[in-house]
C-alpha cells in the first residue's frame, strides 16, 4: 500500500461518517463539525485562526468559535493568545496512545513487521482499512537497507491505493461501476489501465494476496496481505514495500508467503 504521499486536505473524506453496509447512521452536525477541524489541524500542520477554519470548513464563524473553545478547554486543541490561531493539542497523543496501546493491532502487529523488515529487507506496515475510504498506517519497521521508505504512523492514503488498495477493492463488495468512479481519482506514478487494474483484483482474489509494481511509485514493489477479523472480514493489511530491482518474480512469491503466514497468527490474536 502505501506512499510518502498522504491523503490531500482537498481529497480528505468527508466528516459525516459512512455506515457499514445495513447500518443508518443519524447525521448529528455538532460531532461532524468538531471532527471536521480536528482532520483540517491535523491536515495543514500549521495554527489557523477562526475565520481560516471556518471558511475552510463552511462553517459560521461564531459556531467555530464555540467548538474550538470546547476543544482547547479539554486540551485536544490549543491557541496562541497573541495571534489567536488554532492548533492541535497534546491531548491528541493521549487519544492516541490509546489507540496505539494496550493489545490493539498496532501493538500486536510490531513484532511481525520487525521480522519481515529483517529478513526480506523491506519496509514493513500494519494498516487499518477505515470506513472512511481511507487506510491508516498504524505500525510501521524499517531494515537496515540503504533504501529506506519514508511514511510516518498516522499517515492517511487513498483506500484504492497500490497494493493495498487492490485488496480493499477485492473485498468491499463494490461494484466494478463503482470502482472504476474511484479509481479515476487515485494518484500514481505511472498509472495502470483500469482493465489492468481489475485484472490484478481479480488475481488478489485468487493468490489471497496483492502486488503493485512500479505503478503507485515507479521502481519501487509493494506487497500487500490481508489480516481478517474473527467474523470474516478484512480489517486490516501487512503490506511491505522494496526496489523493484530488489524483488522479482520468485522474490515477491516468498516475501508473499511469509506475510500471509504473520497475518494467519495475527488474525488467530485479534478479537
Amino acid at each position: 500500500m502505501v506512499s510518502s504521499r498522504p491523503t490531500k486536505p482537498s481529497e480528505a473524506p468527508s466528516s459525516t461518517p459512512k455506515a457499514a453496509r445495513g447500518t443508518r447512521v443519524r447525521p448529528v452536525p455538532a460531532v461532524s463539525r468538531t471532527i471536521a477541524i480536528l482532520r483540517l489541524l491535523g491536515d495543514t500542520k500549521q495554527p489557523m485562526g477562526v475565520k481560516a477554519i471556518a471558511d475552510a470548513l463552511e462553517l459560521i464563524p461564531s459556531t467555530c468559535l464555540h467548538i474550538l473553545r470546547v476543544l482547547v478547554s479539554e486540551g485536544l486543541v490549543t491557541v496562541d493568545p497573541s495571534t489567536k490561531r488554532y492548533a492541535l493539542g497534546s491531548g491528541m497523543i493521549s487519544l492516541a496512545r490509546s489507540v496505539l496501546g494496550g493489545g490493539s493491532f498496532a501493538q500486536l502487529v510490531q513484532p511481525a513487521l520487525d521480522r519481515l523488515a529483517a529478513h526480506s529487507g523491506v519496509t514493513a506496515m500494519g494498516v487499518e482499512v477505515t470506513g472512511l475510504q481511507t487506510a491508516v498506517v498504524l505500525a510501521l519497521s524499517r531494515s537496515d537497507q540503504p533504501f529506506r521508505f519514508h511514511t510516518d504512523v498516522g499517515s492517511q492514503f487513498n483506500s484504492l491505493v497500490s497494493a493495498t488498495g487492490r485488496l480493499i477493492a477485492a473485498h468491499n463488495g463494490e461494484t466494478w461501476a463503482q470502482l472504476r468512479k474511484r479509481f479515476d481519482k487515485v494518484e500514481w506514478d505511472n498509472a495502470p489501465t483500469f482493465d489492468q487494474w481489475k485484472d490484478e483484483i481479480e488475481q488478489a482474489r485468487a493468490l489471497g494476496w496483492s502486488v503493485d509494481r512500479d505503478h503507485f511509485i515507479s521502481g519501487v514493489t509493494v506487497v500487500a496481505v490481508p489480516v481478517m477479523s474473527q467474523a470474516g472480514r478484512m480489517t486490516h493489511t501487512l503490506a511491505a514495500v522494496g526496489l523493484s530491482s530488489h524483488l522479482d518474480g520468485s522474490a515477491v512469491n516468498a516475501l508473499a508467503a511469509r506475510m500471509l503466514q504473520e497475518a494467519r497468527q495475527l488474525a488467530g490474536a485479534l478479537p
